[in-house]
């Protein structure tokens, strides 16, 4: 049990919570994150130290915040697509915090980092189904848009798989954890290797993180506002499928031919 003080300052929160490593991943932290999210966390870690809430406690919190993002999405209107915008900056809030009170408290688990990846998960797939239930014109008059909505979901978990599969993989072989490193994953082809350089410029293979899924949405939603129809969101509907195609094969492709297998 720690014995750390549950009052705090926030320089004291910072220097302990928010070490180096979290910014230099190559993977994990949002954006968002490094651009204002991780100055405000801090706040809500101290007021989190006082209450009995546990680490494993937030981070639910942060799951049910992203169900209830997606379920903001099936109901018509821009307000509603804001209101999904603010829930997954809520729930990025909270996947900060749920970090930073376990590393002040010393309560890391494995259950831990489970539930985080679950609740990535879970809302990953939650967004592009309330996005097909909203094309549909909502919950009344569930029909093909939804399906394609499903379809998408069931490609960007499969995404999701790819990636956590080099985890399974490397361990399964007996290989040591994959550092998380952009050399890591970089392709071992040069010509490929130009080729994710230039994707960078314009990363559309993040379309299924929470943040930027919901900021699309709401573009679409405003757009159907002007136009007057569900056109607009429909029309993000259907460029998801290819583009969800050719991220799953393209990272397939990065995995097999960088050296994520290699020991």
């Amino acid at each position: 049990m720690s014995t750390r003080s549950r009052t705090p300052s926030i320089a004291e929160l910072r220097a302990v919570t928010q070490p180096p490593e979290i910014f230099a991943r190559n993977s994990g932290e949002h954006w968002a994150g490094r651009l204002y999210i991780r100055r405000l966390s801090p706040y809500l870690t101290r007021l989190l130290l006082r209450t009995p809430i546990t680490p494993n406690g937030v981070t639910w919190l942060m799951l049910l915040a992203g169900v209830a993002a997606a379920a903001a999405l099936t109901l018509p209107g821009v307000w509603a697509a804001v209101g999904a915008v603010l829930l997954i900056q809520l729930q990025i809030l909270l996947d900060c915090s749920d970090g930073e009170l376990a590393r002040w408290t010393e309560r890391r688990s494995p259950v831990g980092v489970y539930l985080d990846r679950l609740a990535h998960w879970v809302t990953e797939a939650a967004l592009p189904i309330g996005l097909g239930i909203r094309a549909d014109g909502g919950w009344e008059h569930l029909g093909g848009w939804t399906t394609l909505g499903l379809l998408v979901a069931v490609v960007s978990l499969v995404v999701k798989g790819e990636g956590a599969l080099v985890h399974v993989a490397r361990l399964e072989a007996g290989l040591p954890k994959l550092p998380d490193t952009a050399a890591a994953v970089a392709p071992r082809r040069a010509g490929l290797a130009r080729l994710r350089s230039l994707l960078g410029f314009a990363p559309f293979f993040r379309v299924f993180v929470a943040m930027e899924f919901t900021l699309l949405a709401l573009a679409a939603a405003i757009g159907d506002e002007i136009t007057g129809s569900l056109d607009v969101t429909r029309g993000l509907v259907l460029a998801l499928i290819p583009i969800s195609l050719v991220i799953a094969g393209g990272r397939l492709v990065a995995i097999l031919t960088s050296s994520r297998l290699k020991p």
